[in-house]
């Protein structure tokens, strides 16, 4: 796990650091689809992410699902850290968006960090602010984009997060994570494909415009 560590967080945290999570941290890898953190969970520690992808999930009063942003290596979920450190539940689901690496870090040593680390500080400060950011682009996109726009960004940050211009998706999760319908999805992703921005076809979707 060491190795791990010192590749993915090395140019940010002193050793000293990067020993101290080998010694308490938790190796996990999981599949795709897997459910990281559930909504009214109370989280017990907190995943740095060695490779893979994350989406990060709200969920409204009915159950439907609005994608906030997604995670990928080198990163943690701002979410995830206020949660543990106001001892609250998540009100955030997680999910793999890929076969994903990670390391759970227990809740207590990341408030000791804070104090003894400064890198750590500016890593939970930066983690903070990235996550705002996005964040903040996932309210504008909802509030100024047209629905066919949001769908064609979503698109590109899904492939971008997977390295690979093709995705494997179907129309209904799309539905699902935009907030919307498979009928509306079906329509648009036909009228991208027109536009020649994606290709169609019976398993994926292909970009080609990123």
């Amino acid at each position: 796990m060491l190795k791990e560590l010192k590749e993915q967080y090395g140019y940010l945290f002193e050793d000293e650091l990067l020993q101290e999570i080998n010694n308490v941290g938790t190796y996990k890898d999981v599949l795709e689809g897997f459910k990281l953190i559930e909504i009214g969970d109370y989280i017990k520690s907190m995943p740095l992410l060695v490779s893979g992808a994350v989406k990060i999930l709200r969920e409204d009063k009915d159950g439907e699902e609005l994608i906030l942003y997604f995670l990928e290596h080198g990163d943690t979920c701002a979410m995830t850290l206020s949660c543990c450190l106001g001892n609250a539940k998540s009100e955030i689901r997680a999910i793999a968006e890929t076969d994903t690496k990670l390391i759970m870090v227990p809740v207590e040593k990341m408030e000791v960090w804070l104090s003894k680390y400064k890198s750590w500080q500016n890593f939970v400060l930066q983690s903070y602010h990235n996550r705002m950011t996005e964040l903040l682009e996932a309210v504008d996109t909802i509030a100024f984009l047209k629905m066919d726009e949001r769908l064609f960004k979503y698109l590109k940050d899904k492939a971008m997060v997977n390295h690979n211009e093709v995705i494997h998706v179907t129309h209904q999760q799309i539905a699902n994570d935009l907030h919307t319908s498979r009928v509306v999805i079906s329509r648009l992703l036909k009228t991208l494909e027109i536009d020649g921005k994606i290709e169609l076809h019976r398993n994926n979707i292909k970009i080609l415009e990123l």
